[in-house]
This record gives structure tokens, C-alpha cells and sequence, in this order.
């Protein structure tokens, strides 16, 4: 771990198996402290492996790293993963509440000289794609598509960098996993585009995951979730000094079919505070290219702002954190009900974690380019949406014991209560979960549980074929456990069992998974999930189906070939998804792709189909 801006908020991340797999991240304390390797670039490494240990050599060129010309003192810390016994090693001591990466508790990397200074720092990645698509579903014959454009990054000081990509192609992202949705909303999906991955926290931080006024893959997506050409876009981040993070970003897509062309713009800005604690402020824009009549005819869909301002209080410790946010957006027509606000904290030490949050979402609140999960209730009676905004109080209590001999490393009791209210004050859904986490020395993981929920349903909604369940009071349970094995053999399996009542009906869940592998180049896997759904007449009955193989084979550690099945009776779709990767030169691949999709019902009828190449080269100027 580095952080050359010492700052101990934000660093560089450098992983290395004992294989040579490398893995790199940018990592920051508004990142919510997960680590998604989602940052490429370039830096070399080579490792032996001997009967009693491995060793790792690590060269990280200057040009990778963006630090202040003439700083002596960095931050570091170097971290040991020995999976084979459980274990987690750091070389200076970060607390047991905490995680391991953390930047608060770095130690000193003292340089008996300055850096050189960074210099020029520019990559270039042109790429190239072609191929061969078909659209039985729709109708359109088999054409082909050959496309080209770059990717850019230009170092503008030591501590901003600028990205930009002309025409971008991500033909070589994998699909979405598919999941099945037994809930009343939409379903959030992560973000696998590279350019919106990288740095995203400074833009995705706020809110939190139900309700985030930034959700990248608004951008390039119409409202049905079909592809949109983007033309061109630039982000520029980095730190303006050591406690000032900056983040712009524009993007511009294409017209396609009665989708406009649309203009996106966001930026963000963090400054630390006392020692560990933020103040983080943004505007998010998005401008439609419409003709006066669609104007007219559409007003809301115009244009959509967002501003926001976030306090976020962390002690030194890290124990305690309190937090508030303030948001407010525009629409034409619209100047009342259109507040996001919340208000938390948050206490934790090595036993004991504490969290209560309080929100209050407008109706009138719109995120164009966010994601906001409760505000919008399908009426599956009328077949329309109804937005309406609401209140809610989430608290969380989790209790950790760390037996001193056994098989256990630790075991926890988490209570977890989620209310909401409509605006006029009634209650709308009040859910409580108790869950019993026991984690073993060998990795393995047993958990149970059960809920409690009270759901006013206001709008008539269908999880089956048959008549949608009537607008009304309901009550119900069900309890649930799992069993997760030994994740460092072999053979791993998982499965779990979820059982009890569901609205005025009854479901039973059965998930399962194993897999297995031959290290260091073979991964096998397959993950099966099961709902029977029953509910009186005549609202039916549905059993809902999900298995999704998966093949992994690394030829070498820079030939990797993956393919992934799933088969989803939910949404009536088989798709099989085929990628093959060269990785020829650092940070420079060729991609071959194939995706195929078909209904489940009539099974086997062709929805459409595609053949892909992708080249691109990293070539630094």
C-alpha cells in the first residue's frame, strides 16, 4: 500500500500471488472500504516459489504513481495473506474493528532524497473491434460492425490526471449476473465499464447503495436499458492539495431510435477536515438535445439536476462516524417535494457495532443520472408506475465473540430493523431480522436467521402469472440459513434453505453451489437457486428457476478464457457468454467475444446473437 500524498484518506493498492497474478487498486476512505481492482496500470513483478516460501519482487515505476515533486515522506504499510491459515498479516498495527487496508494507520516510507520529479506522464489506447451480430427477436438480419476509437490519460500535474475516450467500446465487459427479484423495486446492478470504475468514488460516495444520486450506467443506457452510442467523454481527478479531491466528469451520447442525444456532467469535490473527516459537495447534470414539440410533449424530460452537500465525521480511532446529507433536485415544472435528506452514526470497536440511520426521500425527488430503489411502485392492476417519496429509519446492531481455543474464530448476533412510512405519515413496511454469523478457523461459514415484515401494500403487485396480489395489510416471515465450506480446498460448496410465509402465501428457496480448482489454472463452478412461490387462489403459483455454470481456464497469466451460463425462467432467458483474452503486452489485450441469448419457453428459440474482436495497445508517449 502507498500513499505518496500522505494524507492517510486515499493510496495505491499493489497485489501479487504467489503465481505472479497481479491485482491493483485505488483506494480511498469514502470508498466504503472495499477493494474491486477495478484501476489498471502498469507495474512489473516477479516471484519464486520454494518448498518452505515465496518471494515477491515488486517494481513500481514513478509514472504509475501520482505523489507532490520534492515530498519525502510517503505513507506504506505492507500486507501478507496467508489463506492457508486464516490469517492476515500488516506490518504496522491497524485495529482489529477496522480493515486491513486502511489508509489511517500507514506507517512512514522516509526517502533519503526526493523523487525525481514525475515528468510527462501520457498513455494513448487506440483499439479496433469488428464482428458479426444477429436480432431474431427483433426482426434485423445478421450484419456486420467494425468500429475504432481511444482511450487517453495525460498526467497534468503530479496529483491531477485527465481521461478521455473518443467512441469507447465495451464489447469485452461480461454480463450482468442475473439474480431473481422477489421485491416490489428494481434491482441495482454494479457498474463493469473500466472508465466509469475507475476513481467512481468520487462520484458514486454519496448517498448510499438504495438511494445514490450517481449511478454510471445511467450514461450510455436508455430507459428500457438498450445500448446508446457515447460519442466522447473526459474525467479529470486527483487532488488539488492533500486534503482537497477533485472529480469532473462529461460524457456525450448519440441519438438512437426516439431516444436523444444527452449530455452528462458531474462534479465532485472532497475536502478533509479535522483529521479523518469530509466535507464532500456535488452538481450532477443531464441536458437533452429535444425539438421544441418534444419538449411540449415531454417536460420532465428536458433536463434533471442534482446538488448535494455531505458531512461525514470520522474519529481518529476510526470507532465512531456520524454523517449527513442534504439533496436537492431539478426538474421544469417541478419546485416542491424534491429533498433527499438523512442523517446517521455509527459506533464500532472489536466487539460491538452500532448504526442507526435516518431519511426522508421527496416525492418530487428525481435522480436522472442516480438510483433511487423505493420511489417508484409499479401498479401491476394498471399496469403503470406511481412515484411517491417516503420516511425511514434504519437500525443495525451486530454483537462479536472471539472464543479464545475451538474451531471458532469468531461468532456474531445481528439485529437488524428497517421502517418506512408513506408521506402522509402511515406505515408502509416495517421488516425486523435477527441473523447468527459463526465463522470457523478453516474458512468455512455457518449462518442462520429469520424476519419478521409488515408490508401496506398500496399498489397491486405480481410475482406469478395469475391474478397480481390486491393492494392491502400483510404479515409475514420466514426464516433461512446457509452453509458456506472450506474455501481453501479444492472442492467448495455452499448451500441454503429459506422457508416460511410470503405476502398472504408461503415460498420455499433452495440455493446451491460448488466448485472446484486446480490451481493455478482452472476454475469450475455452478450456482443453482430455486423459489416455489404458492399463494391462494387465484393468485397462483410459480416455481422460478436460476443456474448459471461457469468455466475460468488460464492457459498462462496473460491467456485467460471464460464462460459463463445462465439460465433464468424469471425472465424467460438463456444466455451464454464466451470471452477470450490475450493479454500480449502489458495492458495491451486482444478480446474475443460471444453472446448468445435465448428464450427459456419455447426453450431454445433464438433471441439474438454476437461475434466480437477487440484489440487495443497501451502505448506510452
Amino acid at each position: 500500500m502507498l500513499d505518496p500524498i500522505n494524507a492517510r484518506t486515499n493510496g495505491f493498492l499493489f497485489s501479487v500471488s504467489p503465481y505472479n497474478v497481479q491485482s491493483e487498486d485505488l483506494l480511498t476512505a469514502s470508498a466504503g472500504g472495499d477493494i474491486s481492482f477495478s484501476w489498471d496500470n502498469k507495474w512489473f513483478s516477479q516471484t519464486t516459489r520454494h518448498a518452505d516460501k515465496w518471494i515477491a519482487e515488486m517494481a513500481i515505476p514513478f509514472k504509475t504513481l501520482r505523489y507532490e515533486a520534492g515530498k519525502t515522506i510517503w505513507g506504506v504499510n505492507f500486507i501478507r495473506a496467508d489463506l492457508k491459515n486464516n490469517e492476515y498479516s500488516t506490518w504496522t498495527k491497524v485495529p482489529r474493528n477496522l480493515q486491513f487496508y486502511d489508509f489511517g494507520h500507514t506507517g512512514a516510507l522516509i526517502w533519503d532524497a526526493p523523487p525525481p520529479p514525475p515528468g510527462t506522464n501520457i498513455s494513448v489506447i487506440p483499439y479496433i473491434t469488428g464482428g458479426l451480430s444477429s436480432n431474431q427477436e427483433d426482426g434485423l438480419k445478421t450484419e456486420g460492425e467494425f468500429n475504432q476509437g481511444f482511450d487517453a490519460k495525460v498526467a497534468l500535474s503530479s496529483k491531477l490526471n485527465l481521461d478521455i475516450t473518443v467512441n469507447p467500446d465495451f464489447s469485452q465487459v461480461e454480463v450482468d449476473r442475473q439474480v431473481t427479484n422477489l421485491t416490489r423495486f428494481n434491482i441495482f446492478f454494479p457498474e463493469r465499464r473500466t472508465f466509469f470504475i475507475e476513481n467512481a468514488d468520487l462520484f458514486t460516495s454519496y448517498g448510499y447503495p438504495a438511494s445514490n444520486p450517481f449511478y454510471s450506467r445511467r450514461i450510455g443506457l436508455d430507459k428500457e436499458g438498450n445500448r446508446i452510442p457515447i460519442y466522447a467523454g473526459l474525467r479529470l481527478t486527483g487532488n488539488l492539495d492533500k486534503k482537497t479531491r477533485l472529480g469532473i466528469m462529461n460524457m456525450q451520447t448519440g441519438r438512437k431510435g426516439e431516444f436523444d442525444a444527452q449530455n452528462y456532467t458531474a462534479v465532485s469535490m472532497t475536502r478533509t477536515v479535522l483529521k479523518r473527516s469530509l466535507i464532500k459537495g456535488y452538481y450532477f447534470g443531464r441536458e437533452a438535445f429535444m425539438s421544441e414539440e418534444k419538449k411540449k410533449d415531454n417536460p420532465l424530460d428536458r433536463y434533471g439536476r442534482n446538488a448535494g452537500l455531505e458531512l461525514v465525521y470520522t474519529s481518529n480511532k476510526g470507532d465512531v462516524q456520524s454523517w449527513y446529507g442534504l439533496h436537492k433536485s431539478w426538474k421544469h415544472g417541478i419546485s416542491t417535494d424534491d429533498h433527499f435528506m438523512y442523517i446517521g452514526g455509527q459506533y464500532s470497536d472489536r466487539k460491538l457495532t452500532a448504526m442507526i440511520n435516518l431519511e426522508s426521500m421527496g416525492t418530487n425527488y428525481y435522480a436522472d443520472m442516480g438510483f433511487v430503489q423505493r420511489i417508484e411502485n409499479y401498479d401491476a392492476q394498471l399496469d403503470t408506475t406511481i412515484r411517491m417519496g417516503y420516511k425511514g429509519i434504519l437500525a443495525l446492531t451486530s454483537f462479536t465473540m472471539f472464543p479464545k481455543k475451538g474451531s471458532l474464530t469468531s461468532h456474531n448476533i445481528n439485529f437488524n430493523n428497517y421502517i418506512v412510512w408513506n408521506p402522509n405519515g402511515t406505515l408502509n413496511e416495517n421488516t425486523f431480522e435477527i441473523i447468527y454469523l459463526f465463522d470457523f478457523r478453516n474458512t468455512s461459514q455457518l449462518r442462520f436467521g429469520g424476519n419478521n415484515q409488515v408490508v401496506h401494500l398500496l399498489y397491486a403487485t405480481a410475482f406469478t402469472d395469475y391474478d397480481p396480489l390486491p393492494k392491502g395489510n400483510y404479515h409475514f416471515g420466514n426464516y433461512h440459513a446457509n452453509y458456506q465450506s472450506d474455501q481453501r480446498k479444492k472442492f467448495i460448496f455452499n448451500a441454503g434453505i429459506r422457508f416460511g410465509t410470503f405476502y398472504n402465501g408461503n415460498i420455499n428457496q433452495y440455493i446451491a453451489g460448488i466448485r472446484f480448482r486446480t490451481q493455478p489454472w482452472g476454475n469450475f463452478g455452478v450456482d443453482f437457486e430455486q423459489n416455489d412461490l404458492k399463494f391462494p387462489d387465484p393468485y397462483g403459483k410459480a416455481s422460478l428457476f436460476l443456474i448459471a455454470p461457469r468455466i475460468e481456464i488460464n492457459f498462462s497469466n496473460s491467456i485467460f478464457w471464460t464462460t459463463f451460463i445462465q439460465y433464468n425462467t424469471q425472465n424467460d432467458n438463456i444466455n451464454i457468454n464466451s470471452r477470450f483474452q490475450w493479454r500480449y503486452k502489458p495492458m495491451s489485450d486482444l478480446f474475443v467475444v460471444y453472446t448468445d441469448n435465448y428464450f427459456s419457453e419455447p426453450f431454445l428459440k433464438n433471441r439474438n446473437r454476437a461475434l466480437v474482436f477487440k484489440l487495443n495497445y497501451w502505448l506510452n508517449l
